[in-house]
């Protein structure tokens, strides 16, 4: 099974975020991988990015 391209649901990611610190790794990683789910890691918040 390889990562998908597709944006998973911001809720999830937000959900992990909140309730896992060694997944905020993952996601931060996956954030600058895929710029095109518009999804900012930043001084320890993970935001929807408005363009």
């Amino acid at each position: 099974m390889g990562i998908s391209k597709e944006n998973p649901s911001v809720e999830f990611l937000l959900e992990c975020w909140a309730d896992d610190p060694a997944l905020r790794i993952v996601i931060k990683k996956l954030v600058i991988k895929f710029p095109q789910w518009g999804l900012v890691a930043a001084d320890g918040v993970l935001v929807k990015w408005d363009e």
